[in-house]
């Protein structure tokens, strides 16, 4: 359904909140909003009642939900996946790929092509999100040890020639991938710096080269230390590095959350879930890739207990990351808006409540549950 106008709402915006507001939508765009009674229309209006409204969720590293992944899923797969994420306020994602043989990950590139932009039911899609097969052995995590490798010029280059990678994670250290860095700050794709061992003067390096990102900062990264700071230090004080952080209570402890908020602020910090196909499941068994995992108590494992992806959403991500940050989401709205927009170059139309800008929506209700999602003025989702 398409709507023409919002009505009964506490808008949150980056001059702060507006209540008792109504926004206005054109074309799917915002067209004006403001407090007070609201205007006429024979439109489609959706009444709020109050509740809170930020710009939609934006999730730029996310492999799959309610059974169905990035790899292997097709396009089927993919819209999907869109569908699930928006029943949790999610209005644009990057599906995310893994490292897997080449042939593979270009099928999916192919694939999230096939289906970039609006999903009739779900989330926009944005573009596909790079990670592996370009990273480092030590800090592998959950990906197939023996598919890592550098990168390649005509292997990695016809990914890109795909035109549809916007965000690519690598290992930075690693000699063999300085072109592929290259390559990509040169045709506008975020580079981040994920599954790596870099040290903290090696980031830095790769910080000064391109590099704008750090994949689920604390995981698969060098760590910190008070001698060697290493990747995790370099991804909490480098200015120009922002923090991918997965905040489901598992990846990364509330402390740990409080101190990257700390370091990096709302425009360094930038939420992700990481979710597989294990979100939206029961606990179970399931086959991934050819591997069993188990998902048990919300977390997502291999049979040798490696945690291998997440099974929260984004809403569950962002009233987590508020617990362990003392803050209120008034505060924080944009680590899971305006600061995923900023970090894959699509901030001059999604991110924030601004008038031209698209209406993306997320309608939340006092305990923090999303009740309403909309994506570019169509109504995709409501309790």
């Amino acid at each position: 359904m398409s709507l023409s106008l919002l009505t009964s709402a506490r808008l949150l915006t980056r001059a702060g909140p507006v209540t008792d507001a109504w926004l206005r939508i054109e074309d799917g765009r915002i067209a004006d909003f403001d407090s007070g009674p609201p205007p006429t229309t024979e439109g489609e209006v959706l009444d709020v009642a109050g509740a809170t409204v930020t710009p939609g969720l934006i999730d730029v590293h996310v492999h799959g939900g309610d059974g169905n992944e990035t790899m292997g899923g097709g396009p089927e797969g993919l819209t999907a996946m869109a569908r699930f994420h928006a029943r949790h306020g999610v209005t644009s994602l990057l599906p995310s790929t893994w490292t897997a043989p080449h042939a593979e990950v270009l099928t999916a590139l192919r694939d999230v092509a096939e289906v970039t932009g609006p999903v009739d039911g779900g989330a926009t899609i944005l573009g596909a999100h790079v990670e592996g097969p370009y990273i480092n052995v030590a800090r592998k995590g959950a990906h197939r040890q023996e598919l890592i490798r550098p990168a390649e010029r005509a292997e990695a280059g016809e990914l890109l020639d795909t035109d549809v990678v916007r965000l690519l994670a690598l290992a930075p250290e690693i000699d063999a991938n300085h072109w592929l860095l290259d390559a990509c700050v040169e045709r506008g794709v975020t580079v981040a710096a994920g599954h790596t061992d870099a040290t903290y003067a090696q980031l830095a390096t790769a910080a000064e080269r391109g590099v704008r990102q750090a994949t689920h900062v604390f995981n698969g990264m060098r760590g910190l230390h008070h001698r060697e700071p290493g990747a995790a230090g370099g991804a909490l004080t480098l200015d120009t590095v922002r923090c991918e952080l997965i905040a489901d209570g598992v990846h990364v402890a509330p402390p740990v959350m409080d101190l990257v908020w700390r370091a990096k602020g709302p425009d360094g910090t930038l939420l992700i879930t990481d979710a597989g196909k294990g979100a939206g499941l029961p606990d179970g068994e399931y086959e991934r890739a050819g591997r069993t995992i188990t998902v048990a108590g919300g977390v997502m494992r291999l049979e040798d207990g490696t945690i291998t992806g997440s099974t929260a959403t984004l809403e569950v991500g962002l009233h987590r990351f508020l617990a362990a940050t003392g803050t209120t989401l008034d505060e924080v709205w944009q680590v899971a808006t305006l600061t995923p927009a900023r970090a894959i170059g699509v901030a001059d139309r999604k991110g924030s409540i601004e008038v031209g800008k698209d209406a993306d929506l997320a309608v939340f209700d006092e305990a923090g549950a999303v009740t309403a999602t909309v994506v570019e003025g169509r109504l995709v989702h409501r309790t």
